[in-house]
């Protein structure tokens, strides 16, 4: 681990709250997950339960109908609801509906939830039907609106890809893009480039195109950037790229934006001064996910090998948050830190 990067995760150990008697439920962090079709049932489970295991009080799903019939068999500690619809002539073997409820309709439930969140992660499961995009597409403002922190990734990216306007200038937002995801963005947005660019300044200039919003550029390393502050996670994984790791991390990055949410509100002291800046923590939420991560595939790639699955990275969660945290109010002899 290089000095930086100690560096980093000693700013970002400062906003993990303490386990302590006056805290209630819900405090430390109520985190949503918008995905799950009647294809996709994993990715919103591995986000949301990546989500839990970190440490986030109240973790949910909200999907199709046929997601959620699935996922509630996975686990019964993530409350699960069926609010999403997808267009009725996606639905093999079932009846094309009379009416399609419209996608205002079918957002509406979700946006009166909004206010009983602290994240909202949008896009594990989702798929590319139009009906659930446009809904998506509904939240995403409404969430904006009521100044909601939002982590995007997968097939969501999409729908922000087609509006830009949708994100850009909510530093509100984070973005997890793949390579290719990063790229379509990057020709969506039209920067000019002449090829040259690094891989940080690439995801500096596409940060700043969109006005601040923060990147996670997943890779080899780890770029995040709002444009302004650039980190690099050099942290080790593992080297099975098996699907579903992303999902790891959109749920991790959540539960840190969470705690930044209690850390705001001073449910507890900061022993430390000057306290850390409510931007600078956006950055650096990104970079404990990451982090975080990237230990839990380190972690399973020593036990699995080349047989390494998603489920393997969220049995790893909590050990990876102990090596590099430490217990935060007990014994840290275990931190990397």
């Amino acid at each position: 681990m290089s000095s930086t990067t100690t560096s980093v995760l000693s700013k970002v150990r400062r906003m993990i709250p303490p386990m302590l008697e006056s805290f209630h439920k819900g405090q430390l962090g109520r985190v949503a997950v918008i995905g799950g079709s009647q294809d996709y049932t994993g990715a919103p489970y591995f986000s949301a339960m990546a989500s839990a295991r970190l440490g986030c009080d109240m973790s949910h799903v909200i999907c199709t109908p046929a997601a959620a019939a699935v996922i509630k068999t996975y686990s019964p500690n993530l409350m699960v609801h069926p609010l999403m619809r997808q267009s009725p002539s996606k639905l093999m073997g079932s009846p094309v509906a009379a009416e399609t409820p419209s996608a205002d309709k079918i957002a509406t439930p979700i946006i009166e939830m909004l206010a009983r969140l602290h994240v909202l992660v949008i896009g594990p499961g989702l798929g590319r039907d139009p009906l659930m995009q446009d809904t998506v597409e509904h939240v995403i403002r409404a969430a904006r609106e009521k100044k909601i922190t939002i982590v995007i990734d997968a097939d969501a990216l999409q729908v922000v890809q087609k509006d830009l306007n949708l994100v850009k200038g909510y530093t509100e937002a984070v973005l997890t893009p793949n390579v290719v995801e990063f790229d379509r963005l990057w020709k969506a947005i039209g920067i000019e480039t002449d090829g040259s660019e690094s891989e940080t300044k690439r995801v500096e200039d596409l940060a700043n195109a969109l006005g601040g919003v923060t990147i996670i550029q997943k890779g080899k390393q780890d770029h995040i950037s709002n444009g302004t502050v650039t980190l690099t996670d050099d942290l080790e994984g593992g080297k099975k790229r098996s699907g579903g790791q992303g999902d790891t991390l959109t749920g991790s990055v959540a539960t840190f934006l969470a705690w930044r949410r209690a850390y705001i509100d001073e449910l507890w002291n900061d022993p430390e001064t000057p306290r850390l800046d409510n931007e600078e923590m956006i950055g650096l939420a990104a970079f404990g996910g990451s982090a975080v991560t990237r230990e839990c595939s380190r972690l399973a790639f020593l036990k699995r090998g080349r047989s390494l699955q998603a489920s393997d990275l969220t049995e790893e969660i909590h050990n990876a948050f102990v090596g590099l945290f430490g217990e935060v109010d007990g014994d840290d002899s275990s931190s990397k830190l």
